[in-house]
């Protein structure tokens, strides 16, 4: 819970306030006073008397009541003013930009759990530790960076690190961006990125910022990630994030395909696909994005590009066009006319050049044209620098001006930073975001335009669809150790959960086989037991057509170290599919789903979800694989139900529900022929200490 006396305290105490504007309480206590704060200010410091016109007092037991306490000295002297702040002083809000607690080890780690526990007691709240604090309306509580007039039209902002919320700061504020509130949790002890999205959710009102942007190190709670984020892009809002630290080498060792493909930067992907987030990748596209969301309106996919300058267009274009943004040739009887109002040479088919001599005046026609005689546009990137020949302030002007009354969005690429410097300036100070560069701003405006609306929850949707037998399945995998599945215990879990299987027997002699072989008919697969990978070993035998086939098959599966039996199935064919699931630390199951054989061992054409997945995002994780056409049919072969499909990734996901014992599940391949999807193959590993 996010208490209003860390967002708007009456009264205040900077604990390590200093005259010193080096120091971190000096530069705070300072940043406070020039903020605007209007609530009483102490300060303590028993090595001074005054501090900035403040009367300092030696220690907190000095001090009246108080609402909210920031820290600015070393670790060791932070919990013997928090006690007292926190149990005699009725203090709610702590801020705590010392460092030395839980990045430095176990000694630190105690420390910070002490911290947390004497705020958790009081119903407090707390920011940090390791931070640098946090801006909003009239109450500047940061001690580094810069102080920017925040406005409610303006994106919040929450980071996982101070450096990089100050290093955002300084690149977007001279590109026009501006921000509603800015916070950095540093440690996140107990207020992280989650806690920070649900007070934007349960606090949000007709006059909160609808662009929210999160730097995220570590995502300790997805459930309340998830939860919020939708709850916040179904009220409108839209949301750019960075992960850092997303990748590991855990992979290596990955007992499945399932478990080489699925990682954190997998489960990052599924998760900002779940929550409907533009994720980026750096602080430059983070920024771009962010203006990009600062327009407010979800560009189309059809752009115009608009320049004078012929050699930024074409690589516009061509960024456009590679990052999947239509710019579609213009020809129609209005074109013509434009034409004919501007400069010889200019060119008028997409992208529009209005060449170097071109006019503002040219160019408020340019744009008139677009909105009401060009169809085709959805939304127009203008590029506009100077060869510093004459002041381009005037062009800014009316830029600005069509802008108020156009109905299409209008994203200004002003490049030339430095030779127009004053007129960039001016166009920021009329309230515009602008962007340096034209290829950033393209990828950027792809990222936005394929964000998808976040998934509605799964439960409300899959009621259609089989459930499993919750009981059998427990039953099932109570009694299996850790480690894989036998078969017959696949079979068994299979069937339990609804997850269709093609007919099979199992069998541990010579015997056995012609009874098998008579159950179910040839064609037939044999496939050894005991091996994980069968293929690998030799360990698959298909299309078996009879009995003495059957018998040099098994005798020669058998052969294979490890072998403890066959077995035998009905051969079918179809188009190969996969579905895997594997449980990610701090995501839970991810679930993954494509073509099966080569794409997922060699291509890797793959996408995921998180479970539980609903019928929505099922669907969308079909839809993404590049094999996706492969799968509908091609050239005279006979397609697969994208519906079934999505129906048995359900079951898998419901299954994963069910027994988060399992670690990790393989269905591959699946074989699948219109509405028939059958799993051929399956391993299944269980590992109860995960629980």
């Amino acid at each position: 819970m996010i208490r209003d006396e860390i967002i708007n305290p009456r009264s205040i105490v900077v604990v390590g306030g200093s005259n010193d504007m080096s120091k971190p309480g000096g530069t705070a206590l300072r940043n406070i006073i020039n903020g605007g704060y209007r609530g009483e200010i102490f300060v303590i410091n028993p090595r001074e008397k005054s501090v900035m016109g403040l009367t300092s007092c030696p220690d907190a037991e000095s001090l009246p009541d108080v609402e909210c306490a920031i820290f600015a000295v070393p670790s060791v002297y932070v919990l013997q003013n928090a006690e007292p702040l926190a149990l005699k002083k009725n203090t709610k809000g702590f801020i705590v930009y010392s460092a030395g607690f839980s990045e430095t080890g176990a000694e630190g780690k105690a420390l910070e759990e002490r911290l947390t526990g004497i705020v958790t007691s009081v119903n407090g709240t707390l920011i940090g530790p390791n931070c640098t604090g946090l801006l909003f309306p009239g109450f500047a509580a940061v001690f580094a960076g810069p102080t920017p007039e925040l406005v409610p039209e303006g994106a919040d902002f929450i980071s996982a690190s101070g450096a990089v919320a100050v290093f955002t700061l300084e690149r977007a504020l001279p590109m026009g961006i501006r921000f509603a509130g800015v916070i950095a949790v540093g440690n996140s002890a107990q207020c992280g990125v989650e806690e920070i999205v649900q007070h934007w959710d349960e606090s949000f009102s007709d006059s909160s910022s609808r662009v929210k942007l999160l730097y995220i190190e570590q995502i300790k709670k997805p459930d309340m990630l998830i939860k919020h984020c939708r709850s916040l892009r179904e009220k409108g809002c839209r949301i750019a994030a960075i992960k850092a630290g997303a990748t590991e080498a855990g992979s290596r060792a990955a007992l499945s395909h399932t478990g080489a493909l699925a990682g954190p930067d997998i489960a990052v992907d599924a998760l900002f696909r779940k929550c409907g987030i533009t994720r980026c990748y750096g602080r430059e596209e983070f920024i771009y994005t962010a203006g990009v969301l600062m327009h407010g309106k979800a560009p189309g996919k059809n752009f115009a590009v608009i320049t004078h300058a012929g050699g930024p267009g074409v690589m516009a274009v061509d960024s456009l066009s590679h990052n999947g943004i239509n710019v579609p040739v213009i020809q129609s009887p209005a074109s013509v006319r434009l034409k004919q109002e501007l400069y010889n040479g200019s060119s008028v088919a997409n992208p529009i050049d209005f060449i170097g001599t071109g006019t503002a005046e040219q160019l408020v026609k340019i744009l008139d044209f677009i909105d009401n005689d060009a169809p085709e546009i959805d939304s127009s990137m203008v590029i506009f620098g100077t060869p510093g020949l004459f002041d381009v302030t005037h062009v800014y002007n009316l830029l600005d001006e069509k802008m108020k009354s156009l109905q299409k969005p209008v994203f200004p690429v002003l490049p030339s930073t430095m030779l127009a410097s004053d007129a960039v300036e001016h166009f920021t100070k009329l309230g515009r975001v602008f962007f340096p560069d034209e290829v950033m701003l393209a990828k950027s405006l792809a990222a936005v335009s394929d964000t998808n609306a976040p998934f509605p929850d799964a439960a409300a949707l899959n009621t259609e669809i089989k459930k499993g037998d919750t009981a059998n399945i427990k039953k099932i995998i109570d009694a299996a150790p850790d480690g894989f599945l036998k078969q017959e215990c696949i079979r068994k879990l299979l069937y339990s959960a609804g997850i269709p299987h093609t007919r099979e027997l199992s069998v541990s002699s010579p015997d056995e086989i012609k009874f098998a072989a008579a159950a179910l008919g040839f064609p037939l697969a044999m496939k050894v037991s005991g091996p994980v990978h069968k293929s690998d070993a030799g360990g698959v035998k298909l299309n078996i057509s009879s009995a003495d086939e059957a018998l040099k098959a098994y005798s020669s599966l058998m052969k294979i170290s490890g072998a403890s039996g066959v077995v035998i199935q009905e051969m079918i064919q179809g188009t190969e599919l996969f579905i895997g699931g594997k449980r990610e630390p701090g995501y839970g199951h991810i679930i993954l789903c494509g073509l099966g054989g080569i794409f997922v061992e060699t291509l890797k054409d793959v996408s995921a979800g998180i479970v539980p997945v609903g019928i929505n995002e099922a669907l969308d994780m079909i839809r993404r694989l590049r094999g996706y056409e492969i799968m509908k049919g091609a050239r005279g072969k006979a397609g697969v139900s994208e519906e079934k499909f999505a129906e048995i990734i359900i079951q898998v996901s419901s299954l994963l529900e069910e027994a988060p014992e399992i670690k990790e599940i393989d269905l591959n391949p699946l074989i699948g022929n219109g509405e028939i999807i059958q799993s051929v193959d399956c391993r299944v590993f269980i590992d109860k200490t995960l629980n």
